[in-house]
């Protein structure tokens, strides 16, 4: 099988799984005072103004240390972006790492735009930043840093769907797997750090 077709296969699939139901959608928002660490993985699809993309990811929030690789549908690593008390850091494919004080400067720096990267362990937890503007919408959907957000959940409770959307984005997260039993002697700062 030819790469292209592949990956017109690949998309198929990740709109198929897309398109599952799933339980309503987060309506508290509480504040977070914590999140308890965990790992994930799934898809994940952005659309910017229109065209999109998708790739699969690998997600570990342990110790205050945030790590996401974004792999090919194939497994390989992409990049990866992770996020400590010393700053934020991408490693992109081959090896060359960036870094920024904040995640918002990163991707602003590499991208050209901010995305709430620092926010997503957040949100994912169905929780609102605290001590920030927020607003919460009729259909139970956050506004808040001009972003809005929704969350579905499996029948374990879990998050199954996390969508950020704004004027020019639109980013969806489908988790295959969260598991909240990690070793507490995990990593506490970025593994990319020399």
């Amino acid at each position: 099988m030819n790469l292209k077709r592949l990956s017109s296969v690949a998309a198929l699939l990740l709109l198929a799984a897309c398109a599952q139901p799933n339980l309503p959608q987060q309506n508290s928002w509480q504040a977070a005072e914590q999140v308890q660490d965990f790992s994930a993985d799934g898809r994940l699809a952005v659309k910017v103004e229109g065209k999109g993309s998708y790739a699969n990811f690998d997600w570990t929030y342990q110790n205050a240390v945030q790590t996401i690789d974004v792999n090919t549908p194939l497994g390989n690593t992409v990049g990866q972006l992770c996020q400590d008390s010393e700053g934020v850091l991408a490693v992109d494919s081959k090896g060359k790492v960036y870094q920024a004080e904040t995640a918002e400067e990163l991707s602003r720096q590499l991208l050209g735009f901010a995305l709430p990267v620092q926010y997503l362990h957040i949100w994912a937890d169905g929780k609102r930043v605290a001590n920030a503007p927020y607003k919460i919408l009729p259909d139970g959907r956050l506004e808040q840093f001009d972003w809005t957000i929704s969350r579905t959940l499996n029948s374990s409770g879990q998050p199954k769907t996390l969508q950020l959307e704004n004027a020019k984005f639109n980013i969806r997260l489908v988790f295959d797997t969260v598991n909240h039993s990690l070793d507490k002697n995990g990593q506490t700062r970025c593994a990319a750090r020399k």
